[in-house]
């Protein structure tokens, strides 16, 4: 099985959360980096400084594509929707 590159991103957690986004999709996918511990040291989830890869299989790279820009959209909606102010603690 040959890999490609999905996408780089920031930390690792961000990456096995899209891996396993990726995986209950039915995609086979993993993620690669060589500096996972984060700028702050190991356990340190936070940033690293050469991000970490998510690779999938070459033969699923469309479907992966498709369902990272679907998975993108969503956070997109989700933060461009204005709170709910309706649900304010403020009877005055």
């Amino acid at each position: 099985m040959s890999w490609v590159k999905l996408a780089n991103v920031a930390s690792d957690l961000e990456a096995q959360l899209l891996v396993e986004r990726l995986k209950s999709a039915g995609v086979t996918a993993a993620s690669r980096g060589n500096d996972i511990v984060g700028l702050f040291g190991p356990g340190f989830q936070g940033r690293t400084a050469r991000g970490v890869d998510v690779i999938v299989a070459s033969d699923q790279e469309a479907a992966a594509r498709q369902l990272l820009a679907d998975f993108q959209a969503e956070v997109n909606d989700d933060v461009d929707e204005p709170a709910d102010e309706s649900d304010s603690d403020d009877d005055d």
